[in-house]
């Protein structure tokens, strides 16, 4: 069997694509590697609808579309035959290039009683555009860390601009959801958040993003994690400290947020390094994140 057999094989098995009727979908980034070609478009069952060919330069990336058009435009599509299986495409993250990118910390009950968090206010800080990395692409374990530790969580995608917006309307901003792996180097974390966290191709954000549509309430949503197979991280994001909606105001009071934004909405307890002994990530190992309604983001460690 061949590396493009095995790899079809594992995508139609593990991806868990839905079809919604026409009235909400799946949205992937997407390179083509023997045409050194970027593109968006709707993920289906075997493939994915190319977007990109259909709007041209206008709306070359999954940003650039949210920015200039709305989801509503693409249900004319959603029905269309693939232009490619997913054999032949490389997954890149949902936004490749983000504007900005807001991480919480500390925001399941379980992960603030493992790290003795206290702090009421959501804790912040950033990640950069070089540090994210598509489904199925390597997460980089840096050379100098033997604490590389894994954090499965949900990623928000805003789709229209936000600043100063209520709880009460702040959904009304977003795109859709993903998975996000926030993989993290435990040494440098602790010394500040910004430097454990910002290492090229650590943050594993994909497969795809769900419209929002299908998913009105993101604080009902199954998050797991899984290490080499072995379940490490189960919860629910009703178990977040502060909703998105919640978050989406408080960083919308001081930073207006625009279409291809990401929040990253924090990692539920079961990290490998409050666990005895620690549970690190190593080269060759395998990390998945799936979260109900949107699918299973898998990543190997280089």
């Amino acid at each position: 069997m061949t590396f493009v057999t095995l790899r079809a094989s594992f995508l139609s098995k593990n991806l868990k694509i839905r079809d919604y009727n026409g009235a909400a979908m799946q949205l992937c980034s997407f390179s083509l590697p023997d045409q050194d070609k970027k593109s968006f478009g709707i993920v289906r069952e075997h493939g994915v609808v190319d977007l990109g060919l259909r709007f041209g330069a206008a709306c070359a990336d999954l940003k650039t579309f949210l920015s200039r058009s709305s989801l509503a435009d693409l249900h004319a599509f959603h029905t269309m035959p693939i232009d490619y299986p997913f054999s032949a495409i490389r997954f890149l993250p949902v936004i490749e290039n983000p504007g900005k990118v807001f991480c919480v910390g500390m925001n399941y009950a379980d992960k603030r009683k493992e790290f003795a968090e206290t702090l009421d206010a959501p804790t912040l800080f950033v990640r950069f555009a070089d540090s994210l990395t598509g489904h199925d692409q390597p997460l980089q374990k840096p050379a100098t860390t033997q604490e590389f530790d894994f954090e499965g969580e949900l990623a928000v995608i805003i789709g229209k601009a936000a600043h100063q917006v209520s709880a009460a309307n702040a959904l009304e901003a977003v795109a859709g959801y993903s998975c996000f792996m926030d993989a993290t180097v435990r040494d440098m974390q602790f010394t500040w958040f910004t430097a454990g966290k910002n290492w090229p191709q650590t943050g594993g954000f994909g497969p795809w993003m769900t419209t929002a549509d299908v998913i009105p309430d993101p604080q009902q949503l199954a998050i797991k994690t899984w290490l080499n197979g072995r379940e490490v991280q189960n919860d629910t994001t009703g178990s977040m400290v502060h909703p998105v909606a919640k978050i989406i105001e408080y960083i919308s009071a001081f930073s207006p947020l625009s279409p291809g934004d990401v929040i990253i909405t924090g990692s539920p307890g079961g990290v490998g390094k409050k666990r005895t002994p620690p549970l690190f990530m190593f080269s060759g190992d395998v990390v998945e994140v799936e979260i109900e309604q949107i699918g299973r983001l898998r990543n190997v460690i280089a």
